[in-house]
């Protein structure tokens, strides 16, 4: 089962990530894709870490989520990947955005081996960023968020902690 959970920075979605049941007795393995870049966002991953139950197994990836996914499949009966904006961000930065897409895309279809929940910033609720760069990152955040809601079998929308149910299969 594929589950997207969507909402804005600081909406509790990865919370609600965390509290959803997963599949199996072994606690799911977190995939971190963000890298601490300054020391708001350090300490905001420290927070998450403190927060998180004991026993979660996290891994941090960068680009090859793709191929950590297929991996670890093989090993946890459940994934949750916090977050996709960060791993978008990496790809883009590392200029090899559509390729990794496409490879991510590529593992999402037929999914059927552990739990996988994905978490993702929704940006374009927001108003319209002034520079391009940033409108090109959202605009692309926002068609890779629909393309995997349309494979998701569970839909969220997370604000202000509370979930909005988007779709259920």
């Amino acid at each position: 089962m594929i589950t997207l959970i969507l909402g804005g920075n600081k909406s509790g979605k990865s919370d609600f990530a965390l509290g959803l049941p997963t599949k199996g007795d072994k606690p799911p393995l977190f995939i971190a894709t963000g890298k601490a870049r300054d020391l708001e966002f350090r300490e905001q991953i420290r927070r998450h870490r403190i927060n998180r139950a004991p026993g979660i197994e996290v891994m941090e990836v960068s680009q090859g989520l793709p191929q950590t996914l297929q991996q670890a499949k093989l090993h946890f009966p459940s994934l949750i990947v916090d977050s996709l904006d960060y791993w978008l961000f990496s790809c883009r930065e590392a200029g090899s955005e559509t390729e990794k897409i496409q490879e991510f895309l590529d593992v999402l279809d037929g999914w059927n081996d552990a739990d996988l929940i994905l978490v993702s910033c929704e940006t374009g609720l927001g108003p319209l960023p002034a520079g391009s760069e940033v409108r090109e990152f959202v605009r692309s955040l926002g068609a890779l968020n629909q393309r995997i809601a349309a494979i998701a079998d569970r839909v969220y929308l997370v604000a202000a902690g509370l979930p909005l149910t988007l779709k259920q299969d």
